[in-house]
């Protein structure tokens, strides 16, 4: 198969393989030059469609960062908090501070904390009426006497009214809640009256 003739099927023009090749004339010689041009224009289907920005995507990475985040500024808030409220020391009296015996069958306790209040102490509000804070002190004026301690899960102020109401002589309650219901418990209070 020859790579400088043409095509099978085809023929040579005008002779055979060993004329010599001349140029191939051109077909526009002598045609008229006013051949009207025609501005291209792609049918609309092959239009470049707009662009639109993708919908954002929160993947896995964004979560990561959200929640390292949140401990971070917790733990800075929680840092904060502790510097702040636990680094107040309370002022001590000028001298020991006089105590009294407990009552009978009343065992003292380490902490003056209300949480360890039994029947029979006294305990004074060292906070608010809308954030009380009870603090364990010795039987005096304007302080409150624990007529009954009921332990176990309360529910918060109505209920710790129901279990009081059943208490002679009671004036006041406290109930402490949290989400351990074994250390929730209710102190039904009356103030203190000398003997």
């Amino acid at each position: 198969m020859s790579q400088n003739g043409p095509y099978p099927g085809q023929s040579w023009p005008s002779g055979g393989p060993d004329q010599p090749y001349s140029e191939p004339s051109d077909p526009w010689v002598g045609q008229a030059q006013d051949i009207p041009q025609q501005a291209f224009a792609p049918p609309p289907e092959w239009q470049k469609p707009e662009w639109k920005k993708p919908p954002a995507r929160r993947g896995f990475a964004m979560g990561a960062t959200v929640a390292a985040l949140s401990v971070l500024i917790g733990g800075g808030v929680a840092t904060a908090a502790w510097f702040t409220l636990g680094g107040k020391k309370e002022p001590s009296a000028a001298g020991p501070a006089a105590t009294a015996p407990a009552p009978p069958g009343v065992r003292p306790q380490p902490s003056a904390d209300a949480r360890f209040a039994a029947k029979g102490q006294c305990v004074r509000n060292e906070g608010s009426n809308t954030e009380p804070k009870l603090r364990i002190v010795v039987c005096t004026a304007n302080t409150y006497e624990i007529l009954k301690r009921i332990d176990g899960r309360t529910t918060g102020e109505k209920d710790a009214v129901r279990k009081c109401e059943t208490v002679p002589k009671y004036t006041k309650w406290y109930y402490y809640d949290t989400e351990y219901d074994d250390v929730d418990f209710v102190l039904c209070l009356r103030e203190y009256e000398p003997v």
